[in-house]
């Protein structure tokens, strides 16, 4: 089953492998793995998805939670939330397809970032499905480069993870 995995963690050097670690030794592929520090500059959010058996996700979990510098660990498939990613997709245009970059780009509701005679640069936003499908019509028109941001995801409602200042 697939997961997504966000950690709270402070903000300090090592962190970032030791969570990995977790999940390299034990044979679990990262598929996608963000972080950032969430603004109060001691903590990161760590946002990570994989796929497994959700009894051994579960033991990462509390193992995840036992590390020093973990503050916080939720397993977001668990409940409503919000799941976001950014690509941006270079496209080698011609007279000819210039103009259906374009109406792709609307559909998509992404915009055009950098133009210049020969190519678009798309910015496209949204859950993974929709930067797929977007990446599939584009692909047949000349797609020469692309790179995407990996998932951000927040839990729907009021509550949230805690960063270490509220602790």
């Amino acid at each position: 089953m697939r997961h997504v995995i966000s950690v709270l963690v402070e903000n300090e050097a090592g962190v970032l492998s030791r969570v990995v670690g977790l999940f390299s030794a034990r044979g679990f592929n990262i598929e996608t793995l963000t972080v950032a520090p969430v603004g109060d500059g001691e903590t990161s959010r760590i946002t990570l998805v994989t796929r497994g058996e959700d009894s051994i996700i579960e033991q990462i979990l509390k193992q995840l939670n036992k590390l020093v510098p973990v503050i916080q660990v939720a397993d977001l498939t668990e409940g409503a939330h919000v799941e976001r990613e950014l690509m941006l997709v270079k496209v080698a245009t011609d007279r000819e397809t210039r103009a259906e970059v374009l109406r792709i780009a609307d559909i998509f509701r992404s915009r055009v970032v950098d133009a210049t005679p020969t190519s678009f640069m798309i910015e496209v936003t949204g859950d993974s499905s929709k930067l797929d499908a977007c990446l599939a019509l584009l692909t047949p028109l000349g797609v020469t480069e692309m790179v995407r941001t990996g998932l951000v995801a927040l839990s729907r409602g009021e509550k949230g993870m805690v960063s270490k200042s509220s602790h």
